[in-house]
């Protein structure tokens, strides 16, 4: 296997954009499945992804486009998933080409719904892919940022610590720093939790809890992290690392973070459904609730950020009244 060998991008989103961006800057040419034709044609047309990160100019004779995942899934030696994770599924459903023989890296911030795994398990239990052939990438590094050039942080998480240099040669660039890490479970589900955390911080926010109350929540939030990290995958991991304290940091507090936004859209009074056809777009945070809530029936991990989000989110309990109850627990 080669690796990285040929890369390709899977996903259309502002996500895979801003990747595929990174991935140009060290590679000749990459292939790219986007689900639909149309928004093809308008990317090879504009030069630009027609509806994500629209600033960023491709010069598109350097990639190779397909609509059809086994075709790109066939002529590329690395995938790079970039998908939202509740359309996952439906994705891999038309593929016919194996997967074993790949090096997948997956930037799918987000558990597989209905199955309750994180993405890495999936591949492993459902196509056969070796654990030593499945990167993770983490980090705090919005995608609008990305395509702005601000310095952002990486970490590319393998088992086989050479095959996750590779590819961080190939994630490096003048703006975009990279690290490595074997820590693909922690940093997984790490980034699920901070995606859960970030909606809590918008609930808040929507509710009118100030700067003060912001920086005890996060403060709370990682101890809460740190106690399911430690009982899911006990190992030696410093949580106040980049790839887990700067993650849940960015998602948290940024502009930029959907999941924020989702949050304090909950916090002003949106329903859920509400607040996501306003939005437009995928809030990870909200799947990811209650896959990790069904998770930690079997752990029984002391959550209550995430009990309290769930409340809000799945049975309706009112975001003030759970806040409330949440904020005389902590200290």
């Amino acid at each position: 296997m080669k690796i990285p060998g040929k890369i390709a991008i899977m996903g259309g989103g502002s996500w895979a954009t801003a990747i595929a961006k990174i991935i140009l800057s060290q590679e000749d040419s990459i292939n790219w499945y986007m689900r639909r034709d149309d928004r093809i044609a308008d990317f090879k047309r504009l030069g630009h992804n027609p509806s994500y990160l629209t600033s960023v100019k491709f010069d598109v004779k350097r990639i190779n486009f397909s609509s059809n995942i086994n075709d790109v899934v066939r002529e590329s030696d690395t995938l790079i998933f970039v998908t939202p994770s509740p359309y996952l599924k439906a994705h891999l459903k038309k593929l016919k080409v194996k997967l074993k023989d790949k090096f997948i890296l997956t930037a799918i911030k987000g558990i597989v719904p209905d199955e309750n795994l994180i993405v890495s398990e999936y591949f492993t239990k459902i196509y056969g892919v070796p654990p030593e052939n499945i990167a993770v990438l983490g980090g705090p590094c919005h995608a609008e940022e990305v395509a702005l050039e601000r310095l952002s942080y990486l970490t590319v998480a393998c088992p086989d610590k050479d095959k996750a240099r590779a590819m961080t040669r190939r994630m490096s660039s003048s703006f975009v720093k990279t690290s490595i890490s074997d820590d693909v479970t922690g940093i997984e589900y790490g980034s699920v939790l901070k995606n859960v955390y970030a909606i809590a911080a918008g609930i808040c926010s929507g509710l009118k809890y100030g700067d003060n109350f912001q920086a005890v929540l996060i403060a709370n939030a990682i101890q809460e992290m740190n106690r399911f990290l430690n009982t899911v995958h006990p190992i030696d991991r410093n949580v106040d690392d980049s790839v887990y304290l700067g993650d849940l940091l960015v998602t948290a507090y940024s502009n930029f973070s959907r999941n924020r936004t989702f949050g304090t859209m909950i916090g002003k009074g949106y329903s859920v459904k509400s607040a996501q056809i306003e939005m437009e777009m995928i809030a990870e945070g909200y799947f990811g609730t209650k896959c990790i809530k069904e998770i930690n029936k079997h752990h029984h991990v002391n959550m209550p950020i995430l009990d309290a989000v769930y409340n809000i989110l799945y049975e309706r309990i009112s975001p003030m009244i759970e806040i409330k109850l949440l904020t005389d627990s902590f200290r």
